[in-house]
């Protein structure tokens, strides 16, 4: 069997920042759209990070199910429809281990129908919440948990989750910061005010 590959940015095995529940996280690498505002400008040059097959990151996704009791995963970017067809085979194996799907992109539902991107269709077939759409700088989203703009849509594709995950019932976006061993910091989450020129560090300084 042929696996496809992925253009990984960066890894979180657990967080709790990035959708419903301990979950995963893979940013990829790479962005075709240029948001005003984009909080993780590193990640859109497409050029060459961390190339790795699809099936090395189902083992990652394995394991952290196994140490951290995840219950999902999340594909963020950059943009994740650019590589579906690698992240279709995470995604699917994702769903035959019991683990939940939610993936952001800046193309809208009508967008990639109408663009019909290698590997979209398997991807989101294999998807239980899409986030689509822009970020909008212009019409900020301070009421809904994950979402920057009042424009991005939630898109439930299985019964899994509700609009209730929606819901932001702190009034607080969550924000995580990892320090490494060499002392680096990363940071993950809706960045506040205070630490919105820090952007996204993992990219930066990884």
């Amino acid at each position: 069997m042929t696996h496809a590959w992925l253009n990984v940015a960066a890894w979180v095995p657990a967080s709790q920042a990035e959708g419903p529940g301990l979950r995963a996280v893979l940013w990829v690498q790479g962005c075709e759209k240029r948001c005003p505002g984009c909080c993780n400008p590193g990640l859109l040059p497409i050029v060459a990070r961390e190339l790795v097959t699809a099936a090395s990151m189902v083992d990652k996704m394995i394991a952290a199910k196994a140490e951290f009791g995840i219950e999902g995963i999340t594909f963020l970017g950059g943009e994740p429809l650019l590589q579906a067809k690698g992240l279709a085979e995470v995604a699917t194996a994702a769903q035959a281990a019991g683990l939940s799907v939610m993936v952001f992109t800046g193309y809208t539902v009508d967008e990639l129908t109408l663009l019909a991107l290698d590997g979209a269709q398997a991807l989101l077939g294999a998807t239980d919440v899409l986030v689509d759409g822009p970020y909008r700088a212009d019409h900020p989203d301070t009421a809904r948990s994950w979402v920057g703009s009042k424009n991005q849509q939630f898109h439930y594709l299985t019964a899994r989750y509700s609009a209730a995950i929606e819901v932001l019932e702190s009034g607080m976006r969550d924000l995580e910061i990892r320090i490494g061993r060499n002392g680096t910091a990363r940071i993950n989450g809706w960045p506040t005010q205070m630490l919105r020129k820090i952007r996204y560090p993992a990219a930066e300084t990884k």
